[in-house]
């Protein structure tokens, strides 16, 4: 009784331990990734937009982008990079 009881329990672990040579989620793996790329590729509009010039390109002219970057690079020097005047505390004062 005893070696019987020793056969099934080896039986039933060798067939837990049974691992078979093809993949198990063939389905699965044949599409995997594909909502990925799916996702990726709405949110591009216009896939050779890069290949061509746009027709009506709205911008400033180099001056005026010029003056505007160095006056954003001066406002971070002298009184505007101070302190504020006042603060909020939680002490009551």
């Amino acid at each position: 009784m005893r070696h019987l009881l020793a056969m099934l329990t080896a039986c039933a672990l060798a067939a837990c331990g049974y691992t078979p040579l093809a993949p198990t989620t063939p389905h699965w793996d044949a599409r995997f990734g594909d909502n990925a790329r799916a996702t990726l590729a709405r949110q591009v509009i216009d896939p050779a937009a890069g290949a061509r010039a746009p027709a009506n390109a709205a911008g400033i002219d180099a001056g005026a982008a010029r003056a505007g970057y160095e006056r954003y690079q001066r406002s971070f020097s002298g009184a505007a990079a101070q302190a504020p005047k006042f603060m909020i505390s939680g002490d009551g004062k």
